[in-house]
């Protein structure tokens, strides 16, 4: 019964530390996008255009 208790105390540590180093990421912008907005308006029309012809 103990070994239970130890496996389950040390996977509860290793998911707080995965969740707090994921919530790190997060907070210091690892996860931010800074190429794709910038290259969304290029590709937007050609979007559109197919829209429209299949829509004819």
């Amino acid at each position: 019964m103990s070994v239970i208790l130890l496996l389950i105390l040390i996977s509860l540590v290793v998911a707080i530390v995965f969740l707090s180093a994921f919530f790190w990421a997060v907070k210091s912008g690892q996860f931010d996008d800074t190429y794709s907005p910038s290259v969304r308006m290029l590709f937007e029309d050609r979007v559109k255009k197919e829209k429209e012809a299949k829509n004819d």
